[in-house]
Order: structure tokens, then sequence, then C-alpha cells
């Protein structure tokens, strides 16, 4: 019974902040590599950012760099992401991603940036 599920969705004014949490279970957690990704409204599933199994390596697309960072606590069998400056253009559904032997999603938690 694999499940990750996420939480920390909100609504948030630009500029402000938030920090989303997945939670996972079912499987060997630090052996999987972790991702958030996000969608928009009628936009394409797009990765937001990467954390390798041991949480020594990072990656982020262009447009959050700066803003965003990905955390995990293999303790914990957590991931979280931590928005700052937020802007509308990030509002979508964000969900998590464990690759490795398998690939699991969450079920996402909505996150709107307006004024």
């Amino acid at each position: 019974q694999v499940q990750l599920v996420e939480s920390g969705g909100g609504s948030v004014q630009p500029g402000g902040s938030l920090r989303l949490s997945c939670a996972a279970s079912g499987f060997t957690f630090s052996s999987y590599h972790m991702s958030w990704y996000r969608q928009a409204p009628s936009k394409e599933r797009e990765l937001v950012a990467f954390i390798s199994s041991l949480g020594l390596s990072t990656n982020y697309r262009d447009s959050v760099k700066g803003r965003f960072t990905i955390s995990r606590d293999n303790a914990k069998n957590t991931v979280y992401l931590q928005m700052s400056s937020l802007k509308p253009e990030d509002t979508a559904v964000y969900y998590c991603k464990a690759a490795g032997t398998m690939e699991y999603w969450g079920k996402g938690t909505l996150v709107t940036v307006s004024s």
C-alpha cells in the first residue's frame, strides 16, 4: 500500500510563502529520488524541483530558482518544497513523485497565488 500524501497547499497573495509536505509510506523512501511537479490549468505537467535519494543533489527549473527550495528528511519519510516570493504563474496543482525501482505519484495539492 504505497502512499504519497501532499499537504500545505492553499491560497496566498503574490510575494507570499508556502511550505508543501509529502509524506511517503509503503516503500523504502531513502532509496528513491523525489521530485515536485506542478500542473496549471490547460498546461502540461512540469518538473519543478528534484532531490536525490540521500538529499545530496538538487535541481530546479529556471523559473523557480532562488525562490523554491526542495529538501527531505529520510528519518520522517517526508519531502518538502519551501516556496517563497510566489507569483500568480506559480498557481497550479503540485504533485509529489517518487522514482526508483517503481514510480509513484501523489494526488496533488492546490496552490493558488492571487490578490
